[in-house]
């Protein structure tokens, strides 16, 4: 296997922008020898332009959605950026004694943490007002894992002690350093592919959309065409939180900042 080229870099950075509207930059020629690499092994091929030449030639969508797997994951945990998560507490405190549901999106959930991390505190606060949590991603591998809902001890770190006891199981034998998402909660979570480059399916609307940690790989104009989309899933004076790094400042002026990295749509 030869390495990648910059002209070969290049097709692959055009790929992902198409696929999933991530602007990879030049410096990630190592991350994608790494990432597609063993793809190359697999299907025999000696170079990066023929696996490109693969994934082009409409014969092998399985292997395209292989592709974007490698390409967009990202490693998360939960209770990241604990700020939202007591700010989502605040909110579903308020509604507790309306009658329909409270319903979050976690729309960009990678490996299922951050939409475990908010249906622990929906169930912790809600009592018997309905609510419902859905995550969604580009990677069909990463949902399969969410759904799974088995992780290591180590992106457990910020779990706060009395949800560990409440909503997770101590793995032994087999799977020593781990713990899986307990049955109750874990049904009470769905999971689905959705891709924010192209319109949404019909999902409802939502009271908040959790966004995080993925506009830093778009451009300002792909960040004004997701943002629109997924704005229009949410319900007037709904919320909208963004990675910490992250600012919707001149991508949107459907919403306003209530605090830092989190907005409110008017209504």
């Amino acid at each position: 296997m030869t390495p990648i080229t910059d002209k070969e870099l290049a097709q692959f950075r055009r790929f992902i922008f198409e696929a999933a509207g991530i602007t990879m930059s030049e410096q990630k020629k190592a991350l994608v020898e790494g990432r597609l690499g063993k793809r190359l092994t697999l299907h025999g091929l000696e170079s990066f332009g023929q696996y490109f030449n693969l994934l082009s030639s409409g014969e092998h969508p399985d292997e395209v959605q292989v592709a974007v797997d490698l390409l967009t994951t990202n490693e998360t945990y939960f209770f990241r950026e604990i700020k939202h998560f007591e700010f989502l507490r605040a909110q579903a405190l308020a509604a507790r004694t309306r009658a329909q549901p409270f319903r979050v999106w976690s729309a960009a959930s990678s490996s299922g943490e951050e939409a475990y991390s908010i249906a622990m505190v929906l169930a912790d606060c809600m009592e018997s007002t309905p609510w419902e949590v859905l995550g969604t991603d580009i990677s069909t591998q990463v949902l399969k894992g969410a759904a799974r809902a088995l992780y290591t001890m180590e992106r457990a770190r910020h779990i706060p002690p009395d949800y560990l006891r409440r909503f997770c199981l101590k793995g032994s034998g087999e799977h020593q350093g781990k713990l899986l998402i307990e049955r109750n909660l874990r049904n009470r979570v769905l999971f689905r592919y959705v891709n924010l480059n192209v319109p949404l399916p019909n999902m409802g609307q939502f009271d908040v959309i959790f966004l995080r940690n993925v506009m830093i790989y778009f451009s300002d104009d792909t960040k004004r065409e997701v943002v629109a989309r997924v704005i229009s899933s949410m319900k007037p004076g709904g919320f909208f939180c963004v990675g910490h790094s992250e600012s919707l400042n001149n991508i949107s002026n459907a919403v306003e900042s209530v605090a830092p990295s989190i907005y409110r749509k008017a209504g």
